[in-house]
């Protein structure tokens, strides 16, 4: 069973029916036992950075993300689901996140359009990890205006190229991230779902 964690805010029900395209049981749920009970979750996540983690905090879903991330399972984050796993945004603000990954979320910043909006290509930084293993580079989609700076070279797995280097897909142990939508960027957004998947399912 996959948990997808319903706080509010996020792109729910289309990355749960994605998960069942790949023949997975889903939850869409914001019951802390169903949660921890899943053998994988997935912290979706569309907005603003503070409403995310106001509303991530109001419900308790905060202290249960943080548990589930230790008890060892796969947790995806995707999007801003993916920002909120890092420390700290300054998105409207200064902001304090799950601090499951160190690291930080900031705007663009340059003569350029903002959002970072379409189609990018990624470029893997470890293709060897399980969640990239098998897969070669192709082209996402991305809708974001802040982007991670992760602390540490080794969670970054993969980026892409905005007019600089942007953190794409970020792992350490059992937590990982896609700032992109892995259910609306095809082929190879849905093999990288479906490698999670397979994390969660071993």
């Amino acid at each position: 069973m996959i948990a997808i964690i319903d706080y509010g805010m996020g792109n729910l029900h289309s990355v749960a029916k994605a998960v069942q395209r790949l023949g997975h049981e889903v939850t869409v749920s914001a019951d802390e036992a169903a949660i921890l009970a899943a053998d994988g979750a997935i912290l979706p996540g569309v907005g603003a950075f503070g409403d995310a983690m106001d509303n991530l905090r109001a419900s308790g879903l905060d202290a249960v993300t943080r548990r589930y991330a230790e008890s060892g399972k796969p947790l995806l984050g995707i999007c801003l689901g993916m920002q909120l796993l890092f420390e700290t945004s300054e998105e409207y603000g200064s902001h304090q996140g799950l601090g499951l990954l160190p690291g930080r979320v900031v705007r663009f910043e340059g003569d350029y359009k903002v959002p970072h909006m379409g189609w990018n290509q990624l470029q893997f930084a470890q293709p060897d990890h399980p969640l990239l293993a098998g897969l070669e580079e192709g082209h996402v989609y991305f809708v974001h205006s802040y982007h991670a700076l992760p602390a540490r070279a080794k969670h970054l797995l993969a980026t892409t190229d905005y007019y600089q280097p942007v953190t794409a897909v970020v792992g350490s142990g059992n937590v990982y991230g896609m700032q992109f939508h892995p259910e609306k960027s095809g082929e190879l957004g849905m093999r990288l779902l479906a490698h999670f998947l397979s994390l969660a399912r071993a």
